[in-house]
């Protein structure tokens, strides 16, 4: 592929190892320690977070391990902009992203039919130089699945107006497509341990009971945070137009529980959105 139309590796080496065969056995180790609820049903949409994956990975492995012996057309990818602030949602105008493990293609056709239902969905790079929260979960995708291609989504602004828009248009286009969707986010970031848990429950209560309006109230009136809040709610919106009527808590825990440290921590969810058989 032409490195000019490709999104290389932003993150490598500092979230997850830059070598290909390190990564690829710290992410197969990782689905080997998950062990998710099972799903009774059809699933359509992942919650995930994204931080390094010392901290996350092993969350994030709950979801992904889901994906087993499943098969997918095109993985579409919600993520929150940690670095920059801009109006809308940017789809990157390039033909790939490059993690160690290889190029993933994106879903041009997809991309021009979603840029084409709704103005506040753009092609523009503004949000995918640096960010690191869609990058994280390309090689949990290329480790568990085969052939697919990506759609990587970058939301600027988090309004409720953009993050619904976002849902419908997205619902409505992935109708009837072999398609997954993924919202990157983490939950509440450098509060006490406890304090963080309290904030947490609420998020991680607002999902499981698939109440995206709650969810976004809540995030709105401070009472939880999730860094891509936003993004998840899309996509709980998104499924629920494509038949999802069940979600299920995965896993969660804070960044305290993986190293012990309490003072100020991060809060880490995986969630599935499913139709119940």
């Amino acid at each position: 592929m032409d490195k000019l139309n490709v999104r290389p590796s932003a993150v490598a080496g500092m979230f997850y190892p830059h070598d290909s065969k390190t990564l690829m056995k710290q992410v197969t180790e990782l689905l080997e320690r998950a062990k998710p609820p099972k799903i009774k049903g059809e699933l359509i949409a992942l919650i995930s977070p994204h931080a390094g994956y010392e901290y996350s990975g092993l969350t994030a492995a709950h979801g992904y391990k889901l994906l087993e012996n499943k098969d997918y057309d095109v993985v579409v990818i919600i993520s929150p902009s940690h670095q920059e602030y801009f109006k809308g949602v940017s789809a990157y105008p390039g033909v790939a992203y490059r993690t160690p493990l290889g190029d993933l293609s994106i879903d041009l056709e997809l991309q021009k039919e979603i840029t084409e239902m709704s103005d506040l969905i753009v092609v523009s790079a503004d949000g995918h130089g640096e960010e690191h929260a869609v990058e994280v979960q390309l090689p949990f995708l290329q480790t568990i699945l085969d052939e697919f291609k990506i759609l990587p989504l970058i939301v600027g602004d988090q309004s409720k107006e953009i993050c619904f828009e976002l849902g419908k248009v997205l619902g409505k286009a992935l109708i009837g497509k072999k398609a997954l969707i993924v919202a990157s986010t983490d939950l509440s970031h450098y509060h006490p341990y406890d304090a963080a848990k309290k904030l947490d429950k609420i998020a991680i209560d607002d999902v499981a009971k698939y109440d995206y309006e709650k969810f976004m109230t809540d995030m709105d009136g401070h009472e939880t945070e999730a860094c891509g809040g936003g993004p998840a709610v899309a996509a709980m919106i998104a499924a629920k137009i494509m038949g999802a009527n069940k979600s299920e808590i995965l896993h969660a825990v804070n960044s305290g529980d993986m190293t012990g440290e309490k003072g100020g921590v991060v809060g880490y969810m995986s969630a599935a959105l499913y139709k119940s058989a």
